[in-house]
């Protein structure tokens, strides 16, 4: 049990540490939603550049589709690390993931553009479009990694592996030697 506990331990924080990647994949492949700043009677207002674009939803998506990969890559390696289930390797990729899933939308929003939306649309200039900042607005997101890690670790242990030995469904029939020596 110390040993499964130990190991469990090392998953959750490589698969943790693995968010990073996440985070920095998230702030390169996502969207930007395009803000432009204006100056509405001697005050700045910031307004959506598109009012119709998708690019907010984008930004979910893309953290989500990602996230289902590393849930998908961090299963298949621990179950070819490991071969079999087990309780505490569960867990720890569940933690794991949902650590690893928080770390990256955090680096993600402090690598991404600027929160002080204000302070960019000035330095942008009026009219001029700039990008606003990265946030996961659905935050349902973050339990993409820690559940497709859960489903397909189920999965490959279900599929490759080890089996417990079957049962006999009957017995076998004594086998009785009369005195002659031949069985009957």
């Amino acid at each position: 049990m110390k040993t499964e506990l130990r190991e469990a331990a090392v998953i959750t924080g490589v698969v943790a540490l693995a968010g990073v990647a996440l985070g920095l994949l998230w702030v390169w492949l996502a969207p930007r939603v395009p803000l432009v700043g204006d100056v509405v009677d001697g005050n700045w207002v910031v307004y959506f550049s598109d009012t119709e674009g998708e690019q907010a939803v984008g930004v979910d998506g893309t953290f989500t589709l990602l996230a289902v990969a590393c849930g998908l890559v961090s299963a298949v390696a621990v179950f070819a690390w490991r071969r079999r289930g087990g309780v505490p390797l569960v867990v720890a990729l569940t933690v794991g993931g949902l650590l690893g899933s928080v770390l990256a939308w955090r680096l993600g929003m402090w690598f991404g553009p600027s929160s002080d939306v204000l302070a960019q649309a000035k330095a942008a200039g009026k009219g001029v479009t700039f990008a606003a900042p990265l946030r996961l607005g659905a935050k349902g997101a973050l339990l993409a990694w820690p559940l497709s890690a859960l489903l397909v670790h189920l999965g490959l242990t279900a599929l490759f592996g080890p089996r417990d030995p079957e049962p006999h469904a009957f017995p076998e029939p004594p086998v009785h030697q009369d005195p002659n020596g031949l069985q009957k």
